[in-house]
């Protein structure tokens, strides 16, 4: 049977199609997926994004368990800091890619929903193997979580909550209290609009969302719920990177263009691999693509310059803010450059794609 989230009356109530997701019954769209995608890139947009994992950790040897596990050094992480980090495998491939908030008294990994059991084994097994003093606690299912991302946002929640919610920084946050239940509030995202995130009880969930979201229903509400399929389209245009497609346990970081989020300078799982890819330079680069004419690539489409396989896409859609066909793919390094004229196979046809820098889209500042 499919775990639903606490606002699974809410999208019912607002029409929601819902999907098997990871085990969970979510929403998919609502209106649909152009609609709720332009919905966000002008106002705002609420997503519900309760089936992440979210994990704590505790206890005086958490801090060097998250070091040993995670690419990022957190040592030097602030009280009300988030950074995105990712969890490698020995050979230096990607677990998943997570956020890591440190909060006064217990460290946050919030991870994939795909991913979240193999995590808290993962983590766990490290844990008890090398015998660090930390508590591992899944509160997933204990607790929701609303994503709301758009231009529009921040103005009406710092209405709604008592949070100063404009002046906490990219990847900081902070807690309140609303209706005498506590709450967090990360200004993060996915979409690459600004916005915050938010993790709240169970049983307040319901009426947070009502209370910051106003009558959804009328036309020109400047919040609307959104579902998973604008969720991808929006991170997409944002060049971020989709476990499963972007990122798998074959795929390291390095080749995926995070060598931002690794610290090669410590310790931790698969870094001597990593180590040596970043030395040598990758044999693969992920890049963007944009596709000539109305045909959208889609996941494993070959990318080829001339007769020779060079590459394969890994996400592709129509993008409905730029207004043409978009993708990432993995080509070799060679063939790599802004620029380069490729072509991708679409089931038997051909399309003309050159590469151009990532993210596609950026919000205006």
């Amino acid at each position: 049977m499919l775990k639903r989230t606490p606002l699974h009356e809410f999208h019912v109530a607002c029409g929601a199609k819902l999907v098997d997701f990871a085990g969970w019954e979510m929403p998919i769209l609502y209106r649909g997926i152009v609609e709720e995608h332009l919905q966000t890139r002008v106002s705002g947009s609420l997503f519900d994004v309760s089936h992440m994992g979210r994990i704590h950790l505790t206890g005086a040897g958490a801090v060097a368990l998250l070091d040993k596990v995670l690419t990022r050094n957190v040592s030097q992480q602030r009280v009300g800091q988030s950074r995105y980090s990712l969890v490698c495998n020995p050979a230096g491939g990607v677990l998943d890619d997570v956020i890591v908030s440190k909060h006064p008294k217990h460290w946050l990994i919030v991870c994939n929903a795909s991913n979240r059991e193999k995590i808290v084994r993962h983590v766990t097994s490290v844990r008890d193997a090398d015998g660090f003093d930390a508590e591992i606690s899944d509160q997933t299912e204990s607790t929701a979580m609303v994503a709301l991302q758009g231009p529009a946002v921040v103005e009406l929640i710092s209405e709604a909550l008592d949070v100063d919610v404009k002046s906490i920084k990219r990847y900081g946050f902070e807690s309140g209290t609303y209706m005498l239940s506590r709450f967090t509030l990360f200004r993060s995202g996915y979409t690459g609009e600004d916005g915050v995130e938010i993790i709240v009880s169970n049983g307040t969930a319901q009426n947070m969302v009502k209370s910051m979201s106003g009558e959804m229903s009328k036309p020109d509400s400047p919040i609307k719920p959104a579902g998973l399929g604008a969720r991808d389209t929006l991170r997409l245009e944002a060049g971020m990177p989709l476990y499963g497609h972007e990122l798998t346990e074959g795929i390291d970081p390095i080749s995926a263009g995070l060598s931002w989020a690794v610290d090669l300078g410590k310790p931790f799982i698969g870094v001597e691999p990593l180590r040596v890819i970043a030395q040598a330079g990758p044999a693969k680069k992920l890049v963007g693509l944009e596709l000539e004419g109305p045909r959208i690539a889609r996941q494993g489409s070959p990318v080829k310059s001339g007769a020779t396989l060079v590459g394969e896409v890994t996400s592709g859609t129509f993008s409905p803010t730029l207004k043409r066909c978009i993708a990432m793919a993995y080509v070799d390094a060679g063939r790599s450059a802004t620029g380069q004229a490729l072509e991708v196979e679409l089931r038997g046809s051909t399309a003309q794609a050159r590469i151009i820098p990532l993210p596609f889209y950026k919000r205006a500042k």
